[in-house]
């Protein structure tokens, strides 16, 4: 029940006298001479637009509504008998309101008479709808939990947040200042290389000497990973990939030398053409820049099958992806003059850039060496092992070197040599003919002397034998430690994936072998630096005792990544066989000495 300024209700019923004013939005209308004194009147019904009647009666006010309220989920223009009833008794209106009073969920009765504008009504508890209210009290009070619990959550995340950075910060302030890494800036010239003053990636370089640049400025050039074939290294190019810098080295499969440099990521690196910047931080490398850099060319290529579009010059070629285009290109295949032609949208960049010799990508090999890497040293271009009745006899050495002698022009050709060495020749034969090696190596001990038929193999030596090292030649030579003479050959094929690999160039040889067969005079077949063991064995057309194991690790406590290799002895030859069957080195031994044994199974 509601409260007033007399304390509480004792009854149900009261009366409400008073005068009933309708307002209708538009004006006032009073009813009766003394409405407009009553300031002090005890009761005033008023009736708005809306249909609510409002009672003012000893400090209460009651807003009466002719239909159910929202709660209920109906709502109706025209009130029911059931709320507003003037046909129940002539002269009077019964009404029914459900409100809440103070809290309280309760229903007024009553009846007003139309004429004394006077009536009585009550007041009844609507145990339904405070059910009802208290299910949604419930409700609303355990959504505003949840809300509460998620805000302080999301508060205290954000407090944790924030406490990480600030120690984050207070670390990098207290540590030093880390400069940024700066962008490599390189100089492109086409059909021959990618450098700087400093260093030069050139077209035909040999593997070794761009993995020598590598090594010197690895403070710059950081993250770089070599890929190749495991199984079928000749089947695909080797590469080196410079991952922060976004650029690969494509090196032959067959005589590791550089083919073609490919830059696909342009913006890890500046690049500039006659000292010209065409690509940088600040400036992109559209097709108007490439135009503009380099001048016009032939008609690009478009690989449909790739959605490639290639912009040719000689020795370069620019990508552009089309899949990386805001607008459709549009392809004419019969444009004129039986060229092919292809709209590009303005401002498409370069996706990728190569770098080649020719003017074809697909086509292109590697250029032979340039003068400028030969440094002074001599290259092998083939090697042919010589033989006698018994076995190999010696070396020629068909060789490389940049010109020398008086004159200008004395470095601008190249000059191309025989030499050959022998088993039996000196030290200073070998010095003669090849020159200085890069490195001489003094054997501590003879490994795989456990393996000889000699008695005395037991028997301490109180010299060491040594190795001339020759590492552009691909050739090391064993000379004895007492008479000083050649006693071994030692040919090295360094494929990826061997224990040697990059220390020697590739020694491109070729070995003839003897084959025997029945009812057949005796005749030879070429091994190469390209064959693979189980061919030979089918040449052969026996199989071959079987093989000596072979780990190789730089100290007792390393292991060796690529695996252990198998050692095959064969007409005074020792094949060092990778476990793709490809020949990693040929050891060639000489003719025995008089009462000596044939030591088949040495290696160095």
């Amino acid at each position: 029940m509601a409260s007033n300024s007399d304390g509480l209700f004792t009854s149900q019923y009261y009366s409400l006298m008073g005068s009933l004013a309708c307002q209708d939005g538009l004006g006032l209308r009073k009813f009766g001479k003394e409405s407009k004194n009553r300031a002090g009147c005890q009761g005033i019904i008023k009736r708005e637009t809306k249909g609510d009647k409002a009672f003012v009666a000893t400090g209460t006010n009651l807003s009466l509504q002719f239909f159910p309220a929202s709660w209920q989920g109906e709502q109706r223009q025209t009130p029911s008998r059931e709320y507003v009833d003037l046909e129940r008794e002539a002269g009077k209106v019964y009404l029914k309101a459900p409100m809440i009073l103070n809290g309280v969920c309760v229903i007024w009765k009553g009846w007003i008479d139309l004429q004394r504008l006077d009536g009585m009504g009550c007041l009844e508890f609507d145990e339904e709808r405070a059910q009802q209210e208290d299910a949604l009290a419930r409700h609303a009070s355990e959504e505003a939990r949840r809300r509460t619990r998620e805000f302080e959550d999301r508060d205290r995340s954000h407090r944790e947040e924030m406490e990480l950075r600030s120690r984050l910060r207070c670390r990098r302030e207290a540590a030093p200042a880390r400069r940024a890494e700066p962008m490599l800036d390189l100089e492109v010239v086409p059909e021959r290389s990618l450098g700087n003053e400093q260093w030069e990636f050139t077209l035909g370089m040999p593997l070794a000497q761009a993995v020598a640049i590598l090594q010197k400025h690895r403070r710059i050039i950081k993250n770089v990973q070599v890929l190749y074939s495991e199984q079928s290294p000749l089947s695909h190019d080797l590469i080196l990939n410079l991952t922060q810098d976004g650029i690969k080295l494509l090196f032959d499969a067959f005589n590791q030398r550089l083919k073609v440099i490919e830059v696909y990521d342009l913006t890890k690196v500046k690049l500039k053409y006659c000292g010209v910047h065409f690509n940088s931080q600040a400036i992109a490398p559209t097709i108007e820049q490439i135009d503009q850099s380099f001048g016009a060319t032939h008609p690009g290529v478009y690989n449909s099958a790739e959605q490639l579009f290639h912009l040719n010059f000689r020795g370069l070629s620019f990508s552009f992806q089309l899949d990386s285009w805001t607008e459709a290109p549009k392809y004419e295949p019969n444009f004129a003059h039986g060229l092919a032609s292809l709209q590009i949208p303005h401002g498409a960049t370069v996706k990728r850039m190569y770098i080649y010799s020719g003017n074809s990508l697909q086509d292109t090999k590697a250029p032979v060496m340039p003068l400028s890497c030969f440094l002074g040293n001599v290259y092998a271009e083939s090697v042919d092992i010589l033989r006698d009745g018994t076995g190999p006899s010696g070396l020629r050495l068909r060789l490389l070197a940049a010109g020398c002698g008086p004159g200008l022009l004395a470095d601008s050709k190249m000059r191309v040599f025989e030499r050959s060495v022998y088993f039996g020749d000196s030290c200073q034969d070998v010095l003669s003919m090849l020159g200085s090696p890069h490195k001489v190596f003094y054997k501590s001990e003879d490994k795989m002397k456990i393996h000889s038929p000699s008695p005395h193999k037991q028997v301490p030596s109180k010299c060491n034998d040594y190795f001339f090292n020759y590492f552009t030649l691909g050739v090391d030579i064993l000379f004895d430690a007492n008479t000083h003479k050649v006693k071994k050959f030692v040919l090295h094929t360094n494929y990826p994936g061997h224990y040697n690999f990059n220390i020697y160039h590739r020694c491109e040889f070729k070995i003839p072998i003897a084959i025997k067969k029945e009812n057949a005079d005796g005749q030879t077949e070429t091994c190469t630096t390209y064959s693979k063991w189980d061919n030979i064995q089918e040449l052969l057309g026996h199989p071959v005792e079987k093989p000596v194991v072979l780990h190789r690790s730089s100290s007792p406590n390393n292991t060796n990544p690529f695996g252990s290799t198998f050692c095959f002895g064969l007409q005074r030859m020792i094949f060092e066989v990778m476990q793709n069957n490809h020949i990693a080195s040929v050891t060639l031994y000489g003719p025995p000495r008089p009462g000596a044994h044939l030591k088949t199974a040495e290696l160095p």
